[in-house]
């Protein structure tokens, strides 16, 4: 079966741009691209409104999806492209999207400072139970028309993986280095670790310490680098360990970074499932797009 990457389009700059950034991701994939238009049903009072009602919501339904592949076709004349518009919750339909998706790719709205950026509800909740990798793309480039218009740079900016040694997964190595060999780009890789709190006093007395152990953390992340660079020879990596807080790291890396890549466990609670504190912030507050892929 030959999957197919999924953006969700809801009129929004955000969504344009998340629309863009997917058309060019199919086409380092050699995949088709679905433009999916979800409409939320309509209370019977609110339908029967005159500018709000029923046929003004299915003309806007069909014209979103179709305005956007019109633009992409121009932009994007070797892709595929089909349009699909659902009815009902939009969390719910993108969810089950994902059953033929290679990837999901959805906009997140920027926030004015440095609030950072907002993942809405439904961005959060695909995120947290998708199974396939989910991509939140933010709207701060220039716009045409329509349209959003990434920077199309001749060589593209490093990825970064956001990774933690003490239980690395397969698919998110995977997943990072396609990235990076598609886009002939460097891969930076971010391990972001704490001292125990039992050395705390030991570092007061032994200054030599802080670089034993720091030593200790980038043989750690060499020796969980090295089958994936003996399987992508051609990817130039730099890894780097640093103590202190990882979110905090990551959301430095992504300023100058093309893709921020991180991870979430997969958990099957009755509490529901859960993102995971520093791919959160790192929704919240990253520069660049980001990439979250889903692990057992």
């Amino acid at each position: 079966m030959v999957r197919i990457v999924v953006t969700g389009l809801d009129g929004s700059v955000e969504s344009w741009a998340a629309a863009e950034w997917a058309a060019r991701e199919a086409e380092l994939r050699g995949l088709p691209l679905k433009l999916l238009h979800v409409g939320e049903p309509v209370p019977d009072l609110l339908a029967q409104a005159p500018l709000l009602g029923g046929e003004t919501l299915q003309y806007r339904s069909e014209t979103v999806p179709r305005d956007a592949a019109e633009g992409l076709r121009l932009r994007h004349p070797g892709l595929a492209i089909v349009e699909e518009q659902r009815r009902g919750g939009p969390a719910e339909i993108l969810l089950e999207e994902e059953q033929d998706a290679e990837l999901l790719v959805l906009g997140s709205r920027g926030l004015s400072g440095i609030g950072g950026f907002l993942v809405g509800s439904v961005g959060l909740a695909v995120v947290a139970h998708a199974e396939r990798p989910v991509v939140l793309v933010r709207a701060d480039e220039r716009r045409t028309d329509d349209a959003v218009i990434p920077p199309d740079p001749a060589r593209h900016r490093p990825v970064v993986l956001g990774l933690d040694v003490a239980g690395p997964d397969e698919s998110l190595f995977e997943f990072a280095f396609d990235a990076a060999v598609r886009r002939s780009a460097l891969l930076r890789v971010v391990y972001g670790w704490n001292l125990p709190p039992y050395y705390t006093y030991g570092l007061s007395a032994d200054l030599n310490l802080h670089d034993e152990i720091t030593r200790g953390q980038a043989t750690a992340l060499a020796a969980a680098l090295a089958p994936w660079l003996e399987k992508y020879p051609a990817v130039e990596v730099i890894g780097e360990p640093r103590c202190g807080n990882a979110a905090g790291h990551l959301v430095d890396a992504s300023r100058e970074a093309e893709l921020v890549v991180v991870g979430r466990r997969i958990r099957r609670s009755p509490l529901g499932a859960h993102i995971g504190p520093v791919t959160h912030a790192v929704l919240h507050h990253a520069s660049a797009p980001v990439a979250v892929v889903a692990h057992a």
